[in-house]
């Protein structure tokens, strides 16, 4: 399927994001997949825009080259850190995220 979205070319992202976020992530807590998750989670959700986005763990792998373990750590950590909320339908239903911008409140 197409999407008929235009995407630009260029984002600008939150300072934060990379000046801290990216910093505890990776350095303090040692899961550079979760930063990866988060801005892919981010990056869907138009940059806080919208407020859900649905995504399987393999879908969350194939677009971030890590693997279906690796996705789901991440999705743990950040829903540890409350960086995201994950919303299921049913138990096998794909998850829902709400992606969370705690220093923006």
């Amino acid at each position: 399927m197409v999407s008929n979205t235009i995407v630009p070319k260029t984002i600008a992202l939150d300072p934060y994001i990379i000046d801290t976020l990216m910093l505890d992530l990776i350095g303090r807590d040692r899961r550079p997949s979760a930063f990866l998750v988060y801005l892919y989670l981010w990056r869907r959700a138009q940059g806080g825009r919208r407020r859900r986005i649905e995504a399987s763990y393999q879908t969350i792998a194939d677009a971030t080259g890590i693997s279906k373990s690796a996705a789901q750590a991440a999705i743990q950590t950040l829903a540890r850190r409350r960086l995201v909320t994950i919303e299921r339908r049913a138990a096998t239903a794909i998850p829902v995220y709400g992606v969370a911008m705690p220093w923006r409140a």
